[in-house]
């Protein structure tokens, strides 16, 4: 996998009742839940604490908390509005469109009390599968889910927290025949990735609650080897970052940008590596998501490649190391170009 292929164990996720509905039955099964990290990037940790959902909660076509059923899918762009976040869900295939926190009240808030768009779409590829059936949606406190199948096998879930940081967002595609769905990021006007240059001048170092050494560790889940970290940021707000975060999914290589190639970091990481969308091949049963706030800057292991009942890791907060992410972030740390067509058409990950 490329180093970016994988989100940090240790996210918060717990399996509180998110649901999905199953491919060529009506049985729902359980699936993992991303819970919210509520601490500051700036500052040091704090002990998780609900405080960043405060009243947090959504409004999906037309039904709040505490509703759970099937319902038909519209015809066009539908609005999931929360407190904290939002964003639109395209009912063809699920893609998302116009990601965005709304920059309400909250103390542990990243965005400075500003509108914050983030992602203008993630778009997912069904290469000739349809999602035909009615929209399973579950709406509860701060939690939504929403699953839709198909043909072929196809499956689409969506789950979603609302609020002001942490694990916030993923989508996990199925297929009956067992290959990986393209998924393509596209980073809103205004927002950009760059190479975290806290991580950059870590490089090798363990760090963690359980290290003995920062040359040898050694290492555990508690004693991690920095690697190079792309996330996400703006000019804007000093405590907004956020981090691709995937599970069983690889990001595909964007790498024929020619003479006109201005990216000087030159290591593969961040080398071919677009400053406004990444391209991600992600397995059947796998996860594409984005974490926020300290959970995008924490030095934590990969991801375990699971596709099926799997069991997040939980009860580390306080015990990784969080480096924290420049502000504002270096022009030379920025990764550019901005989009390229590279990787689009490349062939499937295996």
């Amino acid at each position: 996998m490329t180093l970016e292929s994988t989100a940090p164990q240790g996210l918060s996720r717990q399996h509180q009742g998110w649901r999905r509905a199953a491919v060529r039955s009506s049985a729902v099964l359980a699936v993992a839940v991303l819970a919210a990290g509520f601490l500051s990037v700036a500052g040091p940790a704090e002990a998780a604490s609900s405080k960043g959902c405060v009243g947090g909660g959504f409004t999906v076509l037309g039904h709040t908390s505490d509703f759970d059923a099937t319902v038909p899918a519209p015809s066009g762009l539908f609005r999931v509005q929360g407190k904290y976040v939002q964003f639109d869900v395209d009912p063809v295939n699920f893609a998302i469109h116009n990601y965005a926190f709304t920059g309400a009240a909250n103390e542990l808030d990243i965005t400075g009390g500003r509108f914050t768009p983030v992602f203008a779409s993630k778009i997912p590829d069904h290469r000739g599968l349809v999602l035909n059936s009615a929209i399973a949606l579950e709406v509860k406190d701060e939690d939504a889910t929403l699953s839709r199948t198909g043909t072929g096998g196809l499956s689409m879930s969506i789950q979603a927290k609302d609020c002001a940081t942490g694990g916030l967002f993923q989508m996990e595609p199925e297929r009956g025949d067992g290959t990986r769905t393209r998924i393509v990021h596209r980073i809103a006007d205004g927002a950009f990735y760059f190479d975290n240059a806290n991580f950059r001048a870590r490089l090798g170092d363990f760090v963690g609650s359980a290290c003995t050494s920062v040359q040898t560790g050694p290492p555990s889940q508690f004693c991690v080897r920095v690697r190079t970290r792309v996330n996400i940021g703006n000019d804007v707000s000093s405590r907004f970052v956020v981090r691709d975060s995937a599970q069983v999914a690889d990001r595909v290589l964007q790498p024929a940008w020619g003479p006109d190639f201005t990216n000087s970091l030159g290591l593969a990481e961040t080398r071919d590596h677009c400053g406004g969308m990444s391209i991600w091949d992600v397995a059947s049963g796998g996860r594409m998501g984005m974490v926020t706030g300290e959970d995008a800057v924490e030095v934590a292991n990969s991801p375990t490649d699971c596709v099926q009942d799997c069991q997040a890791q939980n009860q580390v907060r306080g015990r990784l190391a969080v480096l924290g992410f420049p502000f504002p972030v270096a022009a030379g740390s920025k990764l550019t170009p901005r989009t390229s067509t590279d990787g689009l058409n490349a062939p499937l990950t295996p």
